[in-house]
């Protein structure tokens, strides 16, 4: 069984940053997506970015194309998500997911993942 586990969370201030990161285990992930994703109160959850952990492309979200940075760890499991020049529209519930996927690379719909964390708070102050 595949478990996420998300930490680095936080409240900062807007222009400022946060790294998240995603810490995975019960698996060998050489033929898993990781993503993140986001949910603000009362909106539905979106993509912000996905990494393939075979050959490391990435993929952002155009709201953090620029901003945002996806990178990862093969001897510790974990993907990383550098965020820089935070925007209050940036607070969300951030969630890490995983699939494993031999044939369509990636994809920004949550429910192709089949694997969630449990989500750590990242708040932005103006």
């Amino acid at each position: 069984q595949v478990q996420l586990v998300e930490s680095g969370g936080g409240l900062v201030q807007a222009g400022g940053s946060l790294r998240l990161s995603c810490a995975a285990s019960g698996r060998t992930f050489s033929r898993y997506t990781m993503a993140w994703f986001r949910q603000a109160p009362g909106k539905e959850r979106e993509f912000v970015a996905a990494i393939i952990w075979n050959d490391r492309s990435t993929y952002y979200a155009d709201s953090v194309k620029g901003r945002f940075t996806l990178s990862k760890d093969n001897t510790k499991n974990t993907v990383y998500l550098q965020m820089n020049s935070l925007k209050p529209e940036d607070t969300a519930v951030y969630y890490c997911a995983a699939k494993f996927t031999t044939t369509q690379p990636m994809s920004d719909s949550a429910r192709w993942y089949d694997y969630w964390g449990q989500g750590t708070q990242v708040t932005v102050s103006s």
